[in-house]
């Protein structure tokens, strides 16, 4: 810390006197003394330590110990949080008004406070809740359109007549939106949220399957932001009641991206996503993917019949077409002719006959099937199998000489079983065309750059039924955190998957009406292991932690 004599401290005190001002903040503005120099000898005073916020980043138990309102409200950001012990940085030690609040709301803590710079506690407040998902830039371009003066009378006008909005690229509105989607596509999110609330427009990213909030632009700019992206996205802006589907392309770091953008109208205006269709990870090998070698085995095995069924099953989200994908690119091969029906049409593939569904025009998933057997087709994909007709329609097609793959919405592989059942279609058809039903979840993947040897609490080793001589031969690991992964420890997700491969007993239950239970334990019996088993494993091998099995898992079990 600096050294001030007693005679620069009367002339800060003179001049503080004469201009009203304090003489701290005269000595910083003479550059007497540093602003680090405040911020050690305030901690200094109260016996406190000094940190550097500078490398702190995001992890998930810490803005869940300390959730962004009380952050923002007291201005302090965490450090750490161990057991029952919650580390948390301020500024200002001697503002015990902040020091006993957050006692009374975090009481089921043991706090320790740090002293940090003003300015090293705002960024890092932006960087650990989601402010600088958009840049610094953001902001200027904001106080752009304010001193443009935005003309919201010519947005409102939508709601009569045609907009003629201006696509120049340096308008400041442009560059907002640009601004917006490209951060997004940087942050490697799969799809961008735009959500009117009652005050301010709320923008969040999905990044591996977690969202994130981003910018909060002010409300005055809600309007017109959401026609930028309703016109681009080739949306009618003059019809804000029902819901309207849109595609746009745009160019990132000169690379071209896909967006399939969603508009749905909500108690403050319309809320729109915008999905990033990215195409380089329907390339992935199925070893990629996720797949344990037995069970990557029995799913190469049973696609490469030359009739039948095959179900990949699981909730919106959890990488079935994906999946799908890169099994067809595995199968595309010069001799073999695949077509598919979709709704929509999400990524467009080379070598692959892609028809899209149009409910007006009379081409339904079942009149597109049925016309796509006389195309002779080898393979069909089905987007997914959603009535009687449909599935009846498949079932049919896979047992003459066609191979069908498809998707259906059940927890697990057994139900879709039942669930084809359900809807109307023979026991015995499904019995006689189902070669093999894929039910899966993601989980994320530690960061390659900061993974560490790690050995688990024993309630998380007791929560997945690993027991002590499993957990002397694991290898267990977690993610430390680092600038590659925004520190929270993950980087990209892969899947976790069972595999039900039907055996002649498991097709003689079929056909005898038998629960999705019995199902299971005979599947179970032949080899296939649950999500909740395979996560297992892959967390015994180092890939991902019990937290992520956990929670992807919820409904599953372990024996």
């Amino acid at each position: 810390m600096g050294v001030v004599d007693a005679a620069q401290i009367d002339e800060a005190r003179q001049i503080a006197e004469s201009a009203g001002a304090g003489v701290v903040d005269t000595l910083l503005v003479n550059k007497t003394i540093k602003p680090e120099d405040v911020t050690r000898a305030r901690a200094l005073l109260y016996h406190m330590e000094v940190v550097d916020l500078r490398d702190l980043r995001p992890r998930d138990n810490l803005l869940k110990a300390l959730p962004r309102h009380i952050a923002r409200r007291f201005q302090v950001v965490p450090l750490s949080v161990e057991d029952n012990y919650l580390s948390i940085a301020l500024s200002d030690p001697s503002d015990m008004d902040t020091i006993d609040g957050l006692h009374q709301l975090l009481s089921g803590y043991t706090l320790i406070f740090k002293v940090a710079s003003l300015d090293q506690v705002k960024s890092a407040f932006d960087r650990m809740y989601g402010t600088t998902a958009v840049s610094e830039g953001v902001e200027r371009m904001v106080q752009e359109m304010s001193q443009t003066q935005v003309d919201l009378d010519k947005v409102q006008a939508a709601d009569k007549a045609t907009v003629v909005v201006d696509d120049d690229d340096d308008a400041p509105l442009v560059k907002l939106v640009n601004k917006i989607i490209a951060d997004g596509q940087r942050m490697r999110c799969s799809d961008i949220h735009i959500e009117p609330m009652e005050t301010y427009l709320r923008i969040r990213y999905r990044i591996d399957g977690v969202m994130q909030k981003g910018f909060e632009p002010p409300h005055r700019l809600q309007g017109p932001i959401l026609q930028r992206i309703k016109i681009i996205s080739g949306m009618n802006i003059a019809e804000k009641r029902v819901p309207q589907d849109g595609r746009l392309q745009q160019a990132v770091d000169d690379k071209p991206l896909d967006f399939r953008v969603s508009c749905l109208p909500s108690q403050y205006g319309e809320t729109i996503v915008m999905r990033i269709l990215d195409k380089s990870g329907l390339k992935l090998g199925l070893d990629q993917l996720g797949f344990m070698r037995d069970d990557q085995e029995r799913f190469e095995r049973s696609s490469q019949m030359p009739d039948g069924i095959m179900l990949v099953t699981g909730p919106t989200g959890s990488g079935k077409t994906t999946t799908l994908y890169s099994c067809l690119n595995f199968l595309n091969t010069p001799d073999k002719k695949i077509i598919t029906v979709e709704d929509p049409v999400e990524y467009r593939l080379e070598g692959i006959n892609q028809v899209q569904v149009n409910e007006l025009a009379g081409l339904t998933f079942s009149a597109a099937l049925r016309s796509m057997l006389r195309q002779a087709p080898n393979i069909i994909m089905l987007g997914e199998i959603r009535d009687a007709e449909t599935g009846s329609i498949a079932v049919n097609a896979s047992l003459t000489g066609h191979f069908v793959f498809s998707t259906l919405h059940t927890n697990d592989a057994p139900s879709a079983v039942t669930r084809m059942v359900d809807i109307g279609i023979k026991p015995f058809l499904v019995a006689a065309a189902t070669r093999c039903i894929i039910a899966q979840r993601l989980v994320r993947k530690f960061c390659p750059k900061c993974v560490t040897d790690y050995m688990p609490p024993a309630g998380e080793l007791k929560a997945l039924n690993i027991n002590p001589e499993e957990a002397a031969e694991a290898n267990f690991r977690r993610g430390a955190g680092c600038r590659n992964c925004d520190g929270r420890g993950y980087r990209g997700r892969f899947g976790i998957f069972e595999v039900f491969e039907l055996d002649d007993i498991s097709r003689r239950m079929v056909i005898d009406n038998a629960t999705s239970t019995q199902l299971r334990e005979q599947a179970k019996k032949n080899g296939m292991k649950t999500l909740r088993e395979d996560g297992r494993r892959k967390v015994i091998a180092g890939m991902t932690s019990v937290e992520e099995v956990l929670r992807s898992t919820l409904s599953d079990t372990i024996d």
